[in-house]
């Protein structure tokens, strides 16, 4: 599905928050602090998550429209074109 300004700004936005929170996990990692790295990986990758699947207030009027929509117009029939 195709994003919208706002929507691929907000990733970008996401990703530079949560890269370094990653690259501190890995680096915990190789160093051998497990518990430390794998929670901080998972953090970022939530981030990650949440911002990609999280519905907001500001997403609640397009769902709403879009739901609405689609019960209100039907597609026509291939019969009625002709």
């Amino acid at each position: 599905m195709a994003r919208s300004i706002l929507g691929t700004i907000g990733l970008a936005a996401t990703v530079a928050l949560a890269a370094p929170i990653a690259l501190f996990g890995v680096n915990r990692l190789l160093d051998g602090e497990t518990v430390v790295g794998a929670a901080a990986v998972g953090v970022a990758v939530l981030m990650l998550l949440v911002e990609r699947y999280l519905t907001t207030p500001g997403d609640i009027p397009g769902k709403v429209l879009g739901a609405t929509v689609g019960r209100v117009v039907k597609e026509p029939d291939e019969d009625d074109e002709d």
